[in-house]
């Protein structure tokens, strides 16, 4: 089995944080600067609902049609910040609270920011 395209895993990923109508969709390239993943997706999800469906839509789908599973996840003991980490992605669905307080966007000022759709 060849390795995941996690480039193409962050942009399936934003996808289903637009569908579910997250704001602020963010893909992000670290692999240059951090040795934690590829890629980081950070999205501003309105509700604990929308972000609790949009983390089982990205494990659902990555499951089913790309027979991955996280390596960590956490998102039920905060109930502000859900973490998927696929290794070489890592999404991150945040309440507005959160996204402002922990602001990733500015601890990784330096990463390359991908276009998303």
């Amino acid at each position: 089995m060849s390795a995941p395209n996690f480039l193409r895993l962050g942009r399936q990923a934003a996808g289903i944080a637009s569908d579910k109508k997250c704001l602020d969709i963010l893909l992000l390239n670290i692999k240059n600067i951090s040795s934690i993943a590829d890629y980081f997706l950070i999205a501003t999800a309105e509700s604990f609902p929308q972000m609790r469906a949009v983390t089982e839509t990205v494990f659902k789908t990555f499951r089913d049609e790309e027979g991955l599973m996280p390596t960590h996840s956490d998102w039920r003991s905060t109930g502000s910040w859900a973490v998927i980490d696929y290794g070489g992605i890592v999404i991150h669905i945040m309440l507005p609270s959160a996204r402002e307080f922990y602001a990733l966007e500015k601890i990784w000022v330096d990463a390359r920011k991908i276009k998303v759709d």
